[in-house]
């Protein structure tokens, strides 16, 4: 049933770690962000960010620089994990930390930011067989 969680154990030095597919229910993105973009954002005075589309793409936008924004897929899913929370006793109490993880989403894609002028960034050029027979319709 979705949304269910499923657990697994897994020994890990004779210890068993609790592994459970607990689905969130939340839609994530995750956006790969530049070294230097990211440098900027951390720190005490980050710019504010502004996402915009024009009719070739989204872009992202500083005071000073636009990204393009463009989906990359991989066949390599990522699956998000977060820990078990700590499990309460009868009597409202702190009792034993678990030890475990949820698996709470698989991501097949993420967010790539390319450095541009404010256009759509020029696609990569296809190489190899597969990208010639299947990569320009992806």
């Amino acid at each position: 049933m979705p949304g269910e969680a499923q657990t697994v154990s897994a020994a890990a030095g004779g210890l068993g770690i609790s592994l459970s597919y607990a689905p969130d229910g939340v839609g994530y993105k995750l956006l790969e962000l530049p070294a230097e973009l990211a440098e900027v954002l951390e720190r005490d005075d980050a710019p504010v960010l502004t996402l915009t589309s024009s009719p070739a793409a989204a872009l992202l936008k500083t005071a000073d620089k636009t990204y393009s924004l463009r989906q990359k897929n991989t066949s390599n899913a990522l699956i998000l994990l977060a820990p078990v929370p700590q499990q309460q006793t009868a009597e409202g109490e702190d009792g034993p930390a678990a030890v475990g993880l949820h698996a709470i989403a698989t991501v097949h894609e993420t967010i790539e930011l390319v450095p541009g002028t404010g256009e759509a960034a020029p696609a990569p050029v296809a190489r190899g067989k597969w990208h010639e027979k299947f990569g320009r319709t992806r």
